[in-house]
């Protein structure tokens, strides 16, 4: 069975790519698992430049099949912020509650339907001999006043999704799958890793 590591120290992240990944013949292992101790610094200006530098980086280190994402959520009332800053925002070494209270600092005053949001992800699939490949996908949604939800991780609490009238975290990791922009990112990137397989058979 092939190996693929999945580029993150994440376990919301590790959960939802076991269920996007699902059924393929592929052995999913984290960096803890693969025995990475490497740290990758997300030096890039955009989502696509920091999920290539870690996808490469760690299929080098670790000579196994890596796919790295790099996400973010775009604020249309903040000029787009956080961006890739997201996991950064409100400062290193803060749990995701602290996250949450802060982008909600930022949007006090602002009024509900100036509150659009978007959450954008970018899969990067590397070889250990640095072939690369890249996947994007996106979420429109707004923020919402208050968090609501316990599952998920990051921003989802305070993101609220119209069209099925809940925030993100109050959704099955099967809704999340389908609504989300790791989700879309991953559609692509499955049907990518498909093809590979067949092409090893």
């Amino acid at each position: 069975m092939l190996k693929l590591l999945i580029a993150t120290h994440n376990q919301g992240k590790v959960r939802e790519y076991a269920h996007i990944l699902g059924g393929l013949p592929l052995r999913l292992l984290s960096l803890a698992e693969a025995g990475v101790r490497e740290i990758v610094e997300e030096s890039g200006q955009t989502y696509a430049e920091n999920a290539a530098l870690k996808a490469k980086a760690y299929a080098r280190a670790s000579g196994l099949l890596t796919l790295a994402d790099d996400s973010g959520l775009e604020v249309d009332a903040l000029g787009g912020e956080p961006g890739v800053r997201a996991a950064r925002y409100a400062g290193e070494d803060v749990s995701d509650e602290e996250r949450v209270r802060y982008l909600l600092s930022r949007l006090e005053g602002v009024p509900w339907e100036r509150r659009t949001a978007r959450f954008v992800c970018v899969i990067a699939l590397a070889t250990p001999e640095c072939s690369l490949r890249l996947f994007d996908g996106a979420c429109e949604g707004l923020i919402a006043l208050t968090p609501c939800g316990d599952r998920g991780f990051g921003y989802d609490p305070v993101f609220y999704l119209p069209s099925l009238d809940k925030h993100m975290a109050e959704l099955s990791l099967e809704d999340k799958t389908r609504a989300s922009h790791r989700g879309a990112a991953g559609a692509k990137a499955r049907v990518a890793l498909e093809r590979m397989l067949k092409e090893r058979a």
